[in-house]
């Protein structure tokens, strides 16, 4: 079960909004397939293991390992629960159960109906760990949302500023910004508010880091940031929520979603969990973080301090919580938080 697990984190940023899976087939103790879940749209982890295994005659004989309940509803591919059945396997060890609607205990209850001998609850702490995104999401309602910034040891997150031609603090080091690049790239999609799309005018893409950027999604309830700016770039799909009714950007990736107030994080989020959004990542500023962190909205922050005193300038978010984690990256502290 820890190979299914470590070959599920191979699937991150590509699969959702499906689940991160793996699944490891054994024959008289020995590995003779494995697999984990392909790009959205493609094979689930366990008919990629079923497909590897060079000789077939060998499955009915073998134990099938995944880290999530196999699926028993047609979506964008057949159950597997059905091919698991198909091929005669006739013992099954599952981590944890699905809450997909569509399945939840529903593919147990096919496999075990067919004979199957099946195991449920190995490492299952661990697998709704790594797959903490999918749960969140399906038992939430909303996508799992991460607060994160870098502030200076004195606790700034920036400068005083009056326009984007003054640049913007350089809190955090070369690592830390190769790093948050990557977090970007496993995350559905990323939010600012105005003030930030207004001042440091960011791209919020993986520039630094190869891989898929997120939808970028903007706050600005008056739509006064310009079509010219870069979270407008056709680099990533942006939706824009406003309070506005008057339309002025005609980009082709951009949607605009009107809303009552773009205050009400819980339209937000509900209508993010509408698209199948199943996290985003917030990147600022301390204002929007406040407002995810007072209303209980959050479920990770990722907090960099770095050694840099200002002295001066806008104050980062204080916090009640104490960190589960800390490392170092860099120069930079890294603070983890959870709100369990």
């Amino acid at each position: 079960m820890l190979r299914c697990l470590g070959l599920a984190q191979l699937g991150a940023g590509s699969v959702a909004p499906n689940p991160m899976v793996g699944c490891v087939i054994v024959h008289e103790d020995r590995i003779i397939g494995e697999g984990y879940t392909s790009p959205y749209g493609g094979n689930h982890a366990e008919v990629n293991a079923i497909n590897s295994v060079a000789n077939a005659s060998l499955l009915p004989h073998s134990t099938l390992y995944v880290g999530l309940e196999p699926c028993a509803h047609y979506g964008k591919t057949p159950p597997c629960a059905n091919l698991i059945i198909e091929k005669k396997i006739k013992r099954v060890v599952i981590a944890c159960l699905d809450p997909f609607a569509q399945v939840n205990g529903l593919g147990i209850k096919r496999l075990m109906e067919a004979g199957v001998d099946v195991k449920i609850g190995v490492l299952e702490a661990e697998a709704q760990e790594l797959n903490r995104r999918f749960f969140t999401f399906h038992e939430k309602k909303r996508p799992y949302i991460i607060l994160k910034w870098a502030e200076t040891a004195d606790g700034f997150v920036d400068g005083i500023r009056s326009n984007s031609s003054e640049p913007s603090l350089k809190i955090t080091g070369d690592t830390a910004n190769i790093l948050v690049h990557k977090w970007r790239s496993e995350e559905a999609a990323i939010m600012v508010g105005k003030n930030t799309a207004l001042l440091d005018d960011p791209s919020l893409t993986t520039r630094k880091y190869e891989g898929k950027n997120p939808i970028r999604i903007l706050l600005d309830a008056k739509l006064e940031i310009e079509e010219g700016a870069h979270v407008f770039s056709e680099a990533a799909e942006t939706l824009v929520f406003t309070e506005s009714v008057k339309s002025k950007i005609r980009n082709l990736k951009s949607e605009i979603i009107t809303i009552q107030s773009v205050r009400d994080l819980d339209s937000i989020l509900t209508e993010l969990h509408n698209r199948d959004i199943q996290s985003v990542i917030v990147e600022g500023g301390p204002t929007l973080h406040a407002s995810f962190y007072k209303a209980g909205l959050w479920d990770e922050i990722r907090r960099f301090v770095s050694p840099l005193k200002v002295e001066n300038g806008i104050k980062a978010l204080r916090l009640n919580e104490s960190p589960e984690e800390a490392t170092q990256v860099g120069n930079d502290s890294l603070l983890i938080y959870r709100n369990r």
